[in-house]
């Protein structure tokens, strides 16, 4: 049997065989544990040094690059890690959503990254804020990477989404990562850091494996370090409570197990449609993974007279399940990971059958389907009852980390909102209502302690991914027993994993260090039409202020005949006379519309289309016999390394436009992005 070993420094460690580690579905031994020690002090400073060297030296837009490249050599070698993710008692998709989930999470966060940040390692978090009356001291936030490596610890139910979607942000965020997998299931961990290192992709020091334990490795971090944990609250609590990770302040970030609810709101009835759906949801993830998903559902709240009912419908598709090998055809679920988590869950659900019942899957002879499948990990689904949930403890309290879920039912909605806080805090909870009224009055109550929250209709059913799927895009995490951390979330979670700092200074100044024009920095003002210049040749402060155009009566008609815009303010004289600007005013669209034709360049240019505005305020009107100029000024360049369908290099322009009037006051103001091409 191969002996899994360590990345560490950049060599492969391990050669001498320790812990076995069994197949969960029929018991043989897969791999084994190396027994060699390892170096942690080598570990972190080879991050710090080679790891955060390499890193920096390229930009958040070239991490993102690698990123999108990596997701590409994951997905054409996915099928070799397929074939070792089923060990783990994985069904097809199973492994889909540990596998194709994580490099699409590679994916996501490569468009996050290209779209959201800047060339550079300096993420200008605006707005800037004038500070002094004059404009000549303002103050702003800038995001930078730590120069720190990241540890992140895993679960052992997802070995490469769980270390990939925290992977991403922090190598986004210019973060070497320590990956520690959970033991049993390291060998999919291992496979996977092996096809990434044959990628040859990853920067020296980027991308660091743990087999085994990790010795006195939180001892050696600093408060320039990261630490993020996904599994257990009570191991969560114990590493976050570490004496080291206690006095330097290093962040922690836990995502917990925790008791998900679904509740099935009293508008539904078994009648509706969504009675089914929801009775099909809760199915779902009670057998997904074999029910070891953080997000789970464990608690289901019912309306008491539809208890019954709702049960019954639950155990009819339940009675459909067929658990065994997952290359047998028709098998729905695998087996549980390993032997020992087959034993844990047993353990607790003989703690939660001393306040409920079992009316599915205790008493059921459980006969896998398949070969040689006796010394396998597996379970029958099990669902209980508990008839008094308001009572403290049981389900409320109890997690059985496999495909075990328990009814509670309730009489009223303030009912169902007190049950589902007995879970002091989750990952996730699914409403189930056709009544926008009773969603509008139960979410922003539940909101309070949970992470994310799913409200299911025959509508949202159409396209749902589902209760136990968190999203790139989304928020990732919850309060209280679900570890109070937050990953995912889009940007936010290369947020999470760079320094916000408060910097203040002239607009000048502050310009420089962002890399990012301030209204007020000085300008740079030549010859040359900044819309002529290439992407390459083009600076940061480069401004054009334009000729002046007096606003006639005719414009405002024309425009207004032109638009087919006749609001009252623009053509009505006695009905202006009567508002707060006391006479008619110019539409905001012309003053826009205006100011393009004052700063655009007319001629054939590098600048090859505009396609958006953000940020655009119309400050103060603009009335017939106002004059207005704008200046044009580059604030931002991001370096995309994009390509035209002809293959002609680009690259992206924020432009900041101020339109003022003939008393300099500022009349609208807004940011204009633009394609502009590169010298060839």
């Amino acid at each position: 049997m191969p002996v899994l070993q360590s990345y560490i420094a950049g060599q492969w460690l391990g050669e001498t065989p320790a812990k076995a580690l069994p197949s969960a579905i029929n018991g043989d031994t897969i791999a084994h544990t190396h027994e060699e020690t390892i170096d942690f002090a080598q570990v972190v400073d080879y991050g710090r040094s080679t790891g955060v060297k390499s890193l920096l030296a390229l930009d958040f837009q070239q991490r993102a690059a690698i990123l999108k490249e990596l997701a590409i050599y994951i997905q054409q070698r996915k099928a070799e890690l397929y074939d070792i993710s089923y060990h783990t008692g994985c069904t097809r998709a199973d492994s889909w959503i540990d596998i194709d989930g994580g490099f699409g999470t590679l994916f996501t966060y490569a468009s996050t990254g290209r779209k959201e940040l800047p060339s550079g390692n300096v993420a200008h978090e605006g707005p800037v804020a004038q500070l002094g009356k004059d404009n000549h001291f303002t103050g702003t936030h800038i995001l930078v990477p730590r120069r720190g490596v990241s540890v992140h610890i895993n679960a052992f139910n997802f070995p490469i989404w769980g270390m990939l979607e925290k992977f991403a942000p922090a190598f986004l965020a210019g973060m070497p990562c320590i990956v520690k997998p959970a033991t049993a299931t390291s060998y999919v961990t291992e496979a996977a850091v092996r096809v990434i290192n044959d990628s040859g992709l990853l920067p020296e020091g980027a991308l660091q494996l743990i087999i085994g334990g990790t010795g006195d490795l939180l001892d050696r971090l600093e408060e320039q370090d990261f630490v993020t944990f996904t599994g257990s609250a009570d191991t969560a609590l114990k590493l976050k409570s570490h004496p080291n990770i206690m006095a330097r302040s290093i962040p922690f970030n836990a995502e917990a197990d925790s008791l998900n609810s679904a509740i099935m709101a009293p508008d539904v009835t078994p009648e509706d449609e969504e009675f089914d759906i929801f009775a099909k949801e809760v199915v779902k993830e009670m057998t997904a993974k074999a029910g070891q998903k953080c997000t789970a559902i464990r608690r289901v709240m019912v309306p008491a007279e539809h208890l019954d009912a709702l049960a019954d419908r639950i155990k009819q598709r339940l009675s459909k399940i067929s658990v065994g090998d997952p290359k047998e055809e028709g098998v729905r679920m695998g087996a549980l990971s390993s032997s020992d988590q087959l034993r844990d869950v047993h353990e607790a659900i003989d703690r939660l059958l001393e306040t409920s019942e079992c009316v599915f899957g205790k008493d059921s002879s459980l006969k896998p389907v398949g070969t040689g499948v006796e010394n396998g990990a597996f379970i029958a689904p099990h669902l209980l009852i508990n008839r008094n949930p308001l009572e403290d403890g049981g389900a409320h309290d109890i997690e059985a980390f496999g495909p075990v879920a328990t009814l509670m039912p309730y009489n009223g909605i303030d009912e169902a909102l007190t049950l589902a806080a007995k879970g002091k805090g989750s990952l996730v909870t699914t409403l189930t209502t056709k009544n926008p009224a009773i969603a509008a009055e139960m979410i922003p109550v539940l909101a309070a302690q949970h992470g994310r929250l799913q409200i299911l209709d025959a509508e949202a059913a159409k396209e749902s991914t589902g209760h136990g799927s968190p999203l790139p895009i989304l928020k990732h995490g919850g309060p209280g027993r679900a570890g109070g951390g937050e990953e995912l979330g889009g940007i936010r979670a290369v947020h999470h994993y760079l320094q916000r700092t408060a910097i203040q200074g002239s607009p000048t100044m502050v310009a420089a260090v962002t890399r990012e024009y301030v209204r007020g920095a000085k300008v740079i003002e030549n010859d040359v039409h900044p819309f002529r210049r290439h992407f390459d040749d083009l600076q940061v402060g480069e401004s054009l202020l334009t000729h002046r155009r007096t606003v006639t009566e005719a414009d405002i008609v024309n425009f207004g005949c032109l638009s087919g815009d006749h609001f009252y303010m623009h053509f009505d004289d006695i009905a202006a006379r009567k508002t707060q600007f006391g006479q008619r005013i110019a539409h905001g669209y012309f003053v826009l519309s205006a100011a393009a034709g004052l700063f655009v360049y007319p001629g054939e240019s590098p600048v090859l289309a505009n396609y958006g505005l953000d940020t655009l305020r119309f400050i103060a009107p603009v009335a017939p016999g106002d004059t207005i100029r704008a200046r044009l000024t580059c604030k931002r360049k991001i370096d995309q390394g994009r390509t035209s369908p002809e293959g002609h290099p680009q690259g992206v322009v924020m432009w900041d436009v101020a339109v003022t009037n003939q008393d300099d006051e500022l009349v609208a103001s807004y940011d204009i992005l633009t394609l502009v091409a590169k010298r060839q």
